[in-house]
């Protein structure tokens, strides 16, 4: 049954998600002693409403009698689920047989099976309808039963925020459901089943008893918590969460703190402080992804269809292609595309290579990834055909092992997409269900650096919930409904990442120099500050160097662009020809005097003369120049390195006013003597720039000349280096050449010691022997098949102790210590033992020992012995049965059981009696004694019983009437109940 069909659903009326949590149950083998206990510990007068549904593996073809049954331990009313069943409090669900059932909006919609019988998964399937429907009111419980079912719904509930309970194993009857579900590490209580209710009457007492806290409302206590939380995590775990998205983060801590039993965040900080697992439970917790094979089908179907069909087209010889899939989890998707690229391998008969790199901060999920073995659940996601060419069935069908040829595409590697640095030279990027948990200074970072990772062309896959929000210079769309991109190519993408970095490490320098009580003031708001105390219009904020920082107001008027390559913006490469010498003399006379420095009334040429146009004539305007030092606060010390140029434009119309004034009032001698003054002026000024500019030529020589020094000797270490780098290169090419070497014995290795497992699998599974390789801590490390016929084990026990296990022996209870002893001595024992079928095996304990001679464990060995054990008793009996004819010479022997029925008799017997063999069968003991008395037959009898061999005489009658003196010999063989031998001969009178 496939996950999907939950959304094709009919929804029902009500569409509002109910206000009480919803409990689902899933049990198999063993669960209906699971349920009596769950429900006798539920009490009668529970004052939190709550419903239970309850899902197990019920036979297709048979009435359920489950409803009957559980209706004996609760007083609730107990339902069979009717489709479209509305879910109501105080009320238990149960699931009919041979349908499978989802929660949509509240009710309970019954839908037929597809797979088959024996594969059918329907707690995975509730679990998750349950959790897409109810959220954070989603609670789960796993009882007993075999398989995996159940562990997939189990980690759906918690990525909503639900609770999630399993039955401890050893409460049990078949402990495969919660040995999986447990395995998950998202479990949140593994309890007995008859304490399981008091824990969800507290758990939703305690969720549903306040309001829940809002992620968007914080206080400054609760701020400094989480801030302190965090700060506690990174520290142990490395990983810094403080930018993503606080309401997920909060959302999750408020799940740890309801099963905690905690009310305030603050309380919550103090249990993390003081709780040695809590950091890496929290850690877990936030770690939870949604991943599954095929996720989201329609998506995949694209990327088949239109993204690898280009990668394939585009690849040269010998190339490959390259995905990078950060944020993999347990590795679903990552395996995904390995079976989209070994489908188009044959569809484009083509034999490109591929690698994949799959990534994750998660070492759990790394470590399932790397395994490759996932529960049998995984049939829903994977076509019949996908599923047997791809995965090897293991465990009868209860799990599923990625193929070989699937798992050599792929290298799983623990890595932090934030922190760490990127691959590089990838054909595609898939990366979803990341990006909406970061903040978005957090996602600003990682989409150029995704960038920086993929080739020119390549894609970058992020799925229907992200997008690469400001970043559209990088990246072109390709697919808008799945966010499917295509990797611009931009020759400033690097530069830009760059730039990016040492901006986030300025940005964290000033925090870090500056105070928290004196927050760093901007560009910005320093230039309007002073502008405000100026009266100033317009104004340039630059540096010492005059690069300039901020405009403020239209400075068209005086700077313009400069010609050649685009640099960062300078006023004095900038700046008008006529105010360019003013502005360096003014700038370096404020520098050196720490005072603001005024050049009034400055003619700047406001256009150029146009030599086509007739009677063009040049215009200028005047302007006040103004250089300032400006500082944060007014008492800040004078070292000052910014400036604040305030170009102060004096209207044309006061200008060409005082012009006419002017030429009323004064003679053509004042003018003369204005002109000379205004000469002057500008000679001084020009003398100023000279002198000026002269001392900067000379501070320039002399840097210039230290600089040659300097580069001299610079020159001269680069010559010593790059000695050292041809003689390094040198070296490198030897170290690339033995590395080379290395690599190909490790792949020779690599192949026979494949080889060598291979052999020894076949061999252990062709003799047919039992054998369990246990540590030093007498835990599980491995067995082979045929062991699960001796000792009950599957695939989970491994790691077990062997205390645990459940053994089959009769009249054998020392194993544990026998092998204790094996590891204390180093001595080898070898035991025969009985198994209650009546098998015998002789069970052989030896150390197990390394190449190296170091002791590791002990070895069991079972060889069933059963036929020899067999052949052993019949040739024992055999030998007594000849050993007693061998030690008597007596002429005849007759074999009686205990009733006096005759056995056995041999020919000098007959001819001794008189009888024939048939006349004899039917003749009883007492017919041919002499003496039919039965006190004769009676101490016969006493001296089988006494197991006597000791010859004694005796009268028995032949078949015409004589009687006839005979000697007998009584013994017994096997067992004396069944029969007994007499050996006779007769005694003539001579011998008497």
């Amino acid at each position: 049954m496939s996950y999907k069909k939950i959304k094709k659903i009919k929804p029902v009326a009500r569409e509002k998600k109910s206000t009480f949590p919803i409990v689902g149950i899933g049990a198999s083998a063993g669960g209906l002693a699971a349920f009596a206990a769950f429900f006798t510990g539920m009490p009668n007068d529970c004052q939190q409403p709550m419903a239970f549904v309850l899902v197990q593996h019920l036979a297709p073809d048979h009435k359920s009698l489950l409803c009957e049954l559980i209706k004996r331990y609760t007083t609730m009313q107990v339902y069979e689920v009717i489709d479209g069943m509305e879910v109501q409090p105080n009320c238990a669900y149960i699931i009919p047989p041979n349908r499978d059932m989802a929660l949509v909006h509240g009710s309970l919609q019954l839908i037929d099976p597809i797979a088959p019988r024996g594969k059918r998964l329907p707690i995975d399937f509730f679990f998750r309808s349950l959790a897409m429907d109810q959220h954070e009111n989603a609670i789960c419980v796993v009882l007993s039963g075999t398989g995996s079912d159940g562990s997939l719904g189990v980690r759906a509930i918690k990525v909503e925020g639900g609770m999630a309970m399993s039955q401890n194993p050893e409460s049990t009857e078949y402990d495969g459901m919660p040995c999986n579900a447990i395995a998950t590490g998202l479990i949140d209580f593994v309890l007995p089943p008859a304490e399981m209710p008091q824990q969800i009457i507290s758990y939703v007492a305690h969720i549903l008893g306040k309001p829940p806290l809002n992620p968007h409302k914080v206080e400054p206590t609760r701020d400094t918590d989480l801030t302190n939380i965090l700060a506690l995590v990174r520290s142990q775990t490395t990983h810094d969460f403080s930018l993503y998205k606080q309401k997920i983060i909060i959302s999750r801590i408020q799940r740890r703190m309801a099963v905690l039993k905690l009310d305030t965040m603050s309380q919550y900080d103090k249990y993390i402080k003081n709780s040695s697992t809590e950091v890496q439970t929290l850690f877990q917790n936030l770690l939870i992804g949604v991943t599954s094979f095929f996720r989201d089908p329609k998506a995949f179907r694209s990327i088949e269809h239109n993204i690898i069909p280009q990668l394939v087209t585009n690849i040269g010889p010998d190339s490959q292609i390259r995905i990078w899939i950060p944020a993999c989890s347990t590795g679903e998707e990552a395996y995904t595309f390995a079976m989209l690229l070994i489908e188009s391998q044959e569809h484009f008969n083509s034999n490109f290579n591929v690698h994949i790199f799959a990534t994750d901060i998660d070492s759990h999920a790394i470590e399932i990834a790397r395994a490759g073995l996932y529960p049998a659940s995984v049939v829903n996601d994977i076509s019949p055909d996908r599923l047997a060419r791809f995965f090897i069935s293991k465990e009868g069908g209860s799990s599923y092992l990625i193929h070989k040829v699937i798992r050599n595409m792929l290298v799983f590697s623990e890595q932090d997409v934030i922190k760490d640095p990127p691959f590089s030279k990838m054909d595609l990027i898939s990366c979803r269900n990341l990006l909406i948990y970061m903040k978005p200074e957090l996602q600003k970072k990682i989409i150029p650096l995704f960038h920086y990772a993929l080739k020119p062309e390549g894609y970058l896959f992020l799925g229907t919930s992200e997008t690469i929000g400001e970043f559209h210079d990088l990246y072109e769309i390709t697919d808008p409904k799945y966010k499917i991109y295509q990797c611009r190519e931009n020759i400033c993408a690097t530069q830009q990442l760059a730039l990016g970095n040492f901006q986030s490490s300025l940005a964290l320098s000033a925090l870090a120099i500056h105070r928290p009580d004196t927050p760093k003031i901007s560009f910005r708001e320093l230039t309007e500050q002073t502008l405000i105390r100026r009266i100033t219009p317009t104004a340039v904020l630059i540096n010492r160097n005059g690069d300039i920082l901020y405009q403020h107001g239209r400075t068209g008027m005086f700077l313009e662009l400069s010609s050649g390559e685009a640099t960062i913006n300078n006023i004095i490469k900038m700046a008008k020809q006529d105010l360019r010498r003013e502005i360096v003399t003014a700038l370096d006379k404020a520098y050196s005097s720490h005072q603001t420095v005024i050049r009034p009334n400055l003619r700047v040429k406001s256009n150029e003369k146009d030599s086509q146009v007739k009677d063009s004539h040049e215009k200028y305007s005047q302007v006040n120049l103004t250089i300032c030092p400006v500082t944060e606060k007014e008492d800040a010390p004078q070292n000052t390195t910014f400036y604040l140029v305030i170009l102060d434009h004096i209207p044309e119309g006061e200008v060409a006013e005082n012009s006419t004034d002017n030429e009323i009032r004064v003679s053509g001698e004042e003018i003369r003597d204005s002109v000379i003054h205004q000469l002057k002026q500008n000679l001084k000024v020009n003398q100023e720039y000279m002198q000026s500019t002269h001392e900067e030529m000379q501070t320039s020589n002399e840097e210039l000349e230290s600089s040659n020094e300097e580069l001299q000797s610079v020159n001269e270490e680069l010559q010593s280096t790059n000695e050292e780098l041809e003689t390094s290169k040198e070296e490198l090419q030897s170290v690339n050449e033995e590395l080379s070497t290395v690599n190909t014995e490790l792949q020779s290795k690599l192949t026979n010691l494949s080889q060598a497992n291979n052999d020894m699998n076949n061999l252990i599974s062709g003799t047919g022997i039992g054998t369990v390789f246990v540590d030093h801590s007498l835990c599980i490390v491995r067995f082979t098949p045929k062991i699960t016929q001796i000792i009950n084990l599957i695939s989970s026990d491994i790691g077990r102790p062997v205390a645990h296990i459940a053994s089959n022996f009769k009249g054998y209870n020392s194993l544990l210590q026998d092998m204790q002893i094996v590891l204390d001595t180093l001595i080898s024992k070898e035991v025969e033992v009985q198994t209650l079928d009546s098998s015998w095996y002789i069970m052989c304990i030896q150390p197990y020992r390394t190449l190296e001679k170091v002791i590791e464990g002990v070895v069991l060995t079972f060889v069933n012995i059963t036929k020899r054990k067999q052949a052993e008793s019949d040739l024992k009996e055999t030998i007594r049965d000849n050993q007693i004819i061998q030690r008597t010479s007596l002429d005849g022997y007759i074999k009686y059981d205990m009733c006096g029925k005759l056995i056995e008799i041999n020919d000098i017997g007959c001819d001794l009696l008189g009888y024939s063999r048939s006349e004899l069968v039917k003749i009883p003991l007492s017919d041919i004694q002499a003496d039919s008395n039965s006190a004769e037959v009676t101490t016969l009898l006493k001296k089988i019983d006494k197991a006597s061999c000791d010859h004694f005489e005796t009268k028995m009658k032949q078949k015409n009437g004589s009687i006839i003196n005979v000697e007998v010999s009584v013994s017994y063989s096997g067992d004396i109940s069944q029969y007994f031998i007499a050996f006779i001969r007769g005694i003539s009178p001579n011998e008497k």
